[in-house]
Parts: structure tokens; sequence; C-alpha cells
């Protein structure tokens, strides 16, 4: 029978797939699709769960066959991860109008994501005072204690590493490989590669402007044939994102959810607190919030479904550019810093939260001005090279809490609920970057309010 009742769930699966096939067909805006893939993804996920329980043969028979679609989703999407990353950092050099531009533009995002990153670690340290969380005691299962095995193997790989160390690793050492993705560190040294590039084509350019405009030409072609491949993947986003919401739904684990409850609610009121500070800086510097949220909802929906942030990273760019008003070269630096730096989530809020709730177990009193100040630089300077995939917030707690000589058993303890915490986190990065991205347009005078108030500018519907 269980064969059966997969098969069962398989066939409506397929028949929801066909029906997003027909909404596409009809143009009907891609938005719209997002949503109905989103809501239509928590319904068939919690039947599952409700009818045949997230542990039975029949649901992780049915999830092994939707991750085809879900996980094979977000792969093609990290396929052209580093390619974007590349061609974006050094067609932002192309467009960039004199080094002046280029120096308000990198300072002017660096100076948002690490600023705001140290806002959010505040935010959840005060999280943790608000609910008491201070000293709190987690359940320790068996899951959790394979996990802490784990947390410590690794830890000893991030503690052999010094600061100097960790900062070397940033740098490339054979380019090719880091395209391969070959390492922890290979986002950040992508993007410190293709500055190098970038403004070798300025000094270039003023010298002789004839190679200057036929390397621009190139990277322009490349930057089109990119981006047309992610406009062939992004027609693939309602599959995705309903595949994907499914899987979480149906093989969420409720119970650790109440084990858990306080912790799980503590750390969204951090993320809603710290997403609308966001909104109060857009509002600083004079951008509607309301409509800012109606033109980042795909990206941001998607940011939540697949929770990562280097898969969002081709519809951030095109949200950015096609529906905010900003301009290339600031769409393309905080699009791809924000992927390896600054994250608000995963390298702000989740480590500091931790950080809070572990130290007083070993008699440090968390709440002292001075213990909240050296929380806050050390997550800051942590949270640069945390890659924007899952696993990244575990690479940064692992930091801040051995930087802090803090135990780390505390991150395997909230293994059970740390796929659903981390949907917001995601999210929360996501928008950072975009916010940065608004800042550095406003800053150079390049950003666009006609793009950002026209409601047709959209992610087209036949995309």
């Amino acid at each position: 029978m269980t064969n059966l009742y997969i098969g069962i769930v398989l066939v409506l699966f397929i028949a929801v797939l066909a029906g997003f096939w027909q909404l596409q067909k009809r143009h009907i805006k891609f938005s719209t699709r997002v949503f109905i893939a989103l809501g239509s993804g928590v319904v068939f996920g919690a039947v599952i769960q409700l009818i045949f329980g997230a542990g039975s043969e029949v649901a992780t028979g049915s999830i092994d066959w939707i991750n085809i679609v879900g996980n094979g989703y977000v792969n093609f999407l990290q396929m052209l991860i580093m390619p974007l990353i590349f061609v974006s950092i050094v067609g932002a050099f192309t467009k960039i109008e004199g080094s002046k531009d280029l120096g308000k533009i990198s300072f002017t995002v660096l100076a948002t994501l690490l600023g705001t990153t140290a806002i959010a670690a505040f935010i959840g340290v005060m999280s943790v005072m608000v609910f008491n969380l201070d000293g709190a005691e987690f359940v320790q299962g068996t899951a959790e204690t394979a996990r802490i095995e784990e947390l410590n193997v690794t830890q000893e790989q991030v503690v052999d590493l010094s600061i100097p160390e960790q900062i070397l690793a940033f740098i490339p050492v054979n380019f090719f490989a880091d395209l391969a993705d070959s390492r922890s560190t290979s986002t950040i040294a992508v993007v410190i590669f293709s500055a190098f590039v970038g403004v070798a084509y300025l000094g270039v350019n003023r010298k002789d402007q004839e190679a200057g405009e036929f390397f621009a030409k190139i990277i322009e072609s490349l930057y089109a044939i990119v981006m047309r491949i992610v406009t062939l993947v992004l027609r693939l986003t309602p599959y995705g994102i309903f595949a994907l919401m499914t899987k979480a739904l149906a093989t969420s684990d409720f119970n650790a959810l109440l084990n858990l409850g306080k912790f799980v609610i503590a750390s969204y009121a951090a993320l809603i607190v710290m997403f609308l500070i966001h909104m109060l800086i857009l509002m600083g510097v004079k951008v509607n919030p309301i409509q800012y949220i109606k033109k980042t909802f795909t990206v941001l929906s998607f940011a939540f479904t697949a929770r990562s942030s280097a898969g969002a990273l081709p519809l951030n760019i095109e949200t950015q550019t096609k529906t905010l008003g900003v301009d290339q070269a600031s769409a393309n630096f905080s699009g791809t810093f924000g992927l390896s730096i600054g994250q608000n989530g995963c390298a702000g809020i989740y480590p500091a939260m931790l950080a809070a709730i572990v130290a007083p177990t070993v008699g440090v009193d968390v709440f002292s001005p001075a213990y909240i100040l050296t929380i806050l630089a050390v997550v800051t300077i942590s949270s640069f090279g945390v890659a924007g995939v899952g696993g990244g917030a575990t690479f940064a707690a692992l930091i801040v809490l051995g930087a802090l000589d803090l135990p780390v058993a505390i991150v395997g303890l909230v293994i059970s609920v740390e796929p659903l915490i981390d949907m917001g986190r995601t999210l929360l990065n996501v928008n950072d970057s975009m916010i940065a991205g608004i800042i550095s347009s406003k800053r150079i005078k390049s950003f666009d309010d006609k793009i950002l108030n026209d409601d047709s500018a959209i992610i087209k519907s036949d995309i």
C-alpha cells in the first residue's frame, strides 16, 4: 500500500505542476504564480504531514521524488552563482562613471551591510533578554547528540585558523577552483578576483580606450548570455517553490517545534524587528516601504522558501534593477557582496542569540554593556565570508562562539528547528542586500524613482 500512496501523492503533485504550466501559458503575472505556488506548497505539505506523518515511509518516499523538482531548481540557481558574480562585478566596473562612484558604491554597500549586522546582533541579544532565554537549557535527543559531535569536529577546523589565516583564506589562489566552489570561502574569493579584473579594466580603459571598449563589449555579451540563462531558470520558480514548500511542511517536526517554541518565537521576533528597522531605513532615504514590499515580494518569497541567499542572487539583481530603480553597478555590488558579507539573519541575529543564551551557563553576565559590545564587535567582524547557502549560519555561530570561548553544543541543540528559522533568516539577508543597493544608488544619485513607483515595472509575466 505504501507504494500506492506514494504514487497517488506524486500524481497529485504532477497535476499541480501542470496547473502552474497552464498559468504560465495564460501569462499570469510571475509574482502571482509565485504566491500561488507558496500557498499550494503549504497546503499540500501540511496534508501529507497530517495524513501520513512526517517520518512515515509515504512522506519520505514522496519527498525523495519531489526533491527532484525542488532541489533540482536550487541546483540550477547555484549553477549560475559563480558566473553571475563574475560578470556582475566586472560589468559593474564597466558601467561606473569614473573611480569616484566606485569608491562611493563600495564604501556605502559595505558600511550598510556591516552597520545593519551590528544592529541585528544587538536585536538578537535584546530578544534573548525579553524572552528570558539567557541560560536556557534545551532537550538533547539522539539527533541533537549526533549533531553536536559533528559540530565539535567542525569547530576544531575553525579554531585551528587564526584571524589572519581566516583573512588569507579569502584571497583566491586558484580562480578556476574557486569558480568550482571548492572551498567555503570561494564566493568571496571570486568577488575579490572579479574586483581586481574590474580595477584592471579601468586602468586599461584610461590608457587604451579601444582595448577597454572591446573588453567592455565582451563582458556585456557575457552578461547578456548569463542573464538569459537566468531568465530560463527563473521560469521554473513556481515549480521549485511549490516543491520546496511541500517538503518543508511535510517533513517539519512539530513536536520539536513545541519543545523549542520559545526559541523559535524569539528568533522570529528579532527577525521581524530587524525587518521593520530596514523599513525605517527606507523611509529615511525617501523610499515608500509599502511600494518596496510590493516590488520585492517575489524575491523575498523565494529566499524564504529556498533558504539560499546565493540561489536568490539572480532574482535579487533583477528585482533591484527592473522593479526598484537601482542602477546596475549598485545592484551588482550589493547583491554579490551581500552573499558573503554582513548577512543580518545568519551572521547577525542568530550567532548573537546563541552567544547570549549560552554565556550565562559559563558564568558570564551577558547583559553587561561591555560584554554586549564585545558580542557586537565579534559578530560584525565574523560576518565576513559567511557563505550564502544552507549552513552559513552554523559556520558563523561556530566562529562567534569560538571567539568568545563559549561551548558550541547550543548549535546542535536547536538543529530540529533550524530549517524553520533559516527561512526567516535568509529572507532578512536578501532584504538587507537590496537595502544596501538602494542606499548606494541614492548616494550616487542614480536611483530611478519612476521605476520604483511604476506598478507595471515588475518581473515579467512571461518568465
